[in-house]
């Protein structure tokens, strides 16, 4: 059984990223460029100093190799999963969808393809980190979608028949703006860039994941959703729990 690693606290002091590749002039590289950017460094050659490294250090963020022998990035994600919810951003010499998806679906929160340019991977750990960081409290508490399922704000909890469902961070943003914009059909192109960043907004395969994760915890029956609908060729949105029987693009509902 493996000892559960907390989450870093927040503080003033900089952020402290984990760098895990057994090429010795790319850890360099990524260091290099993360310090000048202000952020701390720790490294890893391997999958099994990487968690010695987190438990000895609860880093910020994991950026890691996936292509590694012995403990590949793959499998030392797996076992990151069981012990921390930490950022992971995977590095791939591979472009293959099927490679990405199978990083996402074990956690991690994004990816770099080699070669990548210190200005790639210093905007992705800048938008990883963001992600992260819960949004600040609604001045609401519970919100009761129906007699199933209920949101509270405050602690930032799904309740699903009254017990509560582990949502990573990504996962709760995304759920937040849809509920925020019920009744509304929320694009595609939104969501990413409100979810993830203005720079995501084409990476449409994450925010399919995401919706099935999602689905797969609140829905009774996620092949036929109640809460999170499919608009084709558009977007999703959420149950009409308001009331209002508008729909309408979201680009006009999104600060409302």
């Amino acid at each position: 059984m493996l000892e559960q690693v907390p989450d870093a606290l927040e503080s003033s002091t900089p952020r402290l990223i984990l760098v895990v590749d057994d090429e010795p002039r790319m850890i360099r590289f990524i260091r290099m460029n993360l310090e000048l950017e202000g952020y701390q460094v720790v490294e890893a050659r391997n999958g099994v100093q990487a968690l010695e490294q987190l438990r000895q250090h609860v880093p910020d963020l994991i950026v890691m190799d996936v292509m590694m022998p012995e403990l590949d990035g793959f499998e030392t994600l797996r076992m990151v999963r069981e012990i921390s919810t930490v950022p992971v951003i995977l590095l791939t010499v591979k472009a293959d969808e099927e490679d990405k998806i199978r990083g996402l679906e074990l956690g991690a929160d994004d990816y770099v393809t080699k070669p990548f340019s210190p200005r790639e991977l210093n905007s992705r750990v800048h938008a990883v980190l963001r992600r992260a960081e819960w949004p600040a409290p609604a001045p609401r508490t519970i919100l009761q979608i129906d007699e199933r399922l209920s949101v509270d704000f405050n602690r930032h909890q799904v309740l699903v028949n009254d017990e509560r469902v582990d949502l990573r961070p990504t996962e709760y943003r995304l759920l937040n703006h849809l509920i925020q914009n019920a009744g509304w059909v929320v694009p595609h192109e939104t969501l990413l860039a409100k979810v993830w960043g203005y720079e995501y907004r084409d990476e449409t395969h994450y925010l399919r994941l995401y919706i099935n994760y999602l689905r797969k915890k609140v829905e009774e029956d996620p092949a036929a959703p109640k809460y999170i609908l499919t608009e084709r060729g558009v977007g999703y949105r959420f149950l009409d729990f308001k009331g209002t029987g508008e729909e309408a693009s979201a680009e006009v509902a999104e600060e409302a």
